[in-house]
């Protein structure tokens, strides 16, 4: 039943809340939503040479110019302090953590339950970061998740590295995302707060803190503006369009490579621990990106600080014989691939048979051995034998079945894949 034709026949108070209550923006949707919405609207025109200048998202394009400007001038005209710089570094991580944490893992995929005091921590920490507003934010994100690589996503991976990292927030996207429903963040108290107030958090936490913690304690203004300020903006975020392009080009697919999404430590590190991103793409709800101790993911190390100490709490892991099926399932598929470009004995069916008379007449003519009822020809190996051509040579006409089992030698696997590469014919007493 599509959810055009969906009914509340038997279950009227469901029926009588939702209609009460608003329905989420993808309640209708055709179950052919992707291709029915590729088929039936129409992309805005192509850029090109006479129209590029009016297809440019100009205040993404000023915010992404002129803070690596600022940085730049403001790193060969002021001085580096030691403080300023443990500050920045500090900061970065803030603010990384408020996308990633904040966000990405607790209000894009609800992986786990935040406290009051924490969510508001995240929504400022995250605004810092100046990438739009939680509801902004996690409505591309959740439509990134669900049309993945297709032209519905907003950053979709096949147009490119550059697109995917910075190309569509500075150009008109050609389509509209497709639907993804936020009904749930339109809901909730701490996100309205920062949507409303998202302005002056931005120039709060993304210039103010940063600039007047160390002007206040250690009075340099200036070197916090630059570095606290403008250079940490710039890796907060090229940190986080890295999980846009870098995660879905850098790496391996260890649970399923029907889309772009890989796992690579050098991406984990740019990105405060989201380069596991074929893991993230499979299992989207787990608070974690790295499931092993070892790996790089302090996003995952800060939720788990926070629910020791009761900020944080129901943590989603999913189950790990589901983790491992997964990582199997993509084991067998390299398998099954190398398997196919091996060279395999005939099929039994395939091979002619002959009688203990023709063997031995044929035998005279040429060296073939019987072994468990396989006819071999050895004429190209009696040189190769490990175990010298006498014990070839005086088996010729002969059944060597026992020798090979165990009599003379219990044959390894390598040995008994070579032989039934040069079996010849069965033989039919």
């Amino acid at each position: 039943m599509s959810s055009r034709s969906l009914s509340f026949v038997g279950t009227p108070k469901l029926g009588n809340a939702l209609r009460e209550a608003e329905l989420p923006a993808d309640f209708n949707i055709p179950d052919n939503y992707v291709d029915y919405t590729l088929k039936n609207t129409k992309p805005l025109p192509p850029i090109g040479w006479n129209n590029w200048w009016t297809e440019l998202n100009y205040l993404s394009l000023a915010i992404l110019v002129l803070t690596p400007c600022i940085a730049l001038y403001g790193a060969f005209t002021t001085k580096l302090c030691w403080k300023t710089a443990v500050f920045a570094i500090f900061y970065y991580f803030v603010t990384g953590f408020g996308i990633t944490a904040g966000y990405h893992r607790l209000w894009a995929h609800r992986s786990y339950n935040a406290s009051r005091p924490l969510q508001y921590f995240l929504a400022a920490a995250g605004a810092g970061a100046m990438e739009g507003s939680i509801k902004w934010w996690s409505r591309g994100h959740r439509a990134h998740h669900r049309y993945t690589d297709t032209e519905l996503d907003p950053y979709n991976a096949h147009r490119g590295l550059l697109w995917s990292h910075i190309g569509w927030m500075i150009v008109k996207p050609r389509r509209k995302p497709g639907v993804a429903d936020v009904s749930d963040l339109s809901k909730n108290e701490v996100v309205r707060w920062q949507h409303r107030w998202y302005v002056w958090l931005i120039l709060l936490m993304g210039v103010g803190v940063p600039t007047f913690i160390p002007g206040l304690l250690w009075g340099d203004w200036r070197g916090g503006y630059v570095y606290a300020g403008a250079a940490r903006l710039l890796f907060v975020h090229h940190s986080t369009f890295c999980v846009n392009s870098l995660a879905h080009w850098l790496g391996d697919a260890p649970f399923d490579d029907r889309h772009t999404p890989r796992d690579h430590v050098v991406t984990a590190v740019v990105t405060l621990g989201e380069g596991y991103h074929n893991f993230h793409h499979q299992f989207p709800s787990d608070f974690r990106n790295a499931i092993r101790w070892y790996q790089y993911d302090p996003t995952k190390w800060f939720i788990s600080i926070c629910s020791w100490f009761g900020l944080a709490s129901h943590l989603k892991v999913f189950p790990d014989n589901e983790v491992k099926k997964g990582q199997l399932t993509m084991q067998l598929k390299r398998l099954h691939e190398t398997q196919e470009g091996l060279i395999w004995p005939q099929e039994i069916t395939n091979l002619p048979v002959i009688s203990w008379q023709s063997f031995q007449e044929q035998s005279q003519k040429r060296p073939l051995i019987l072994i468990a009822g396989y006819i071999h020809d050895v004429s190209t190996f009696i040189e190769e034998h490990p175990g010298g051509r006498h014990l070839l040579v005086k088996n010729i006409g002969k059944d060597a079945s026992t020798a090979f089992f165990g009599g003379v030698y219990d044959h390894s696997n390598a040995a008994h894949n070579v032989r039934l590469r040069k079996v010849l014919v069965l033989y039919f007493a």
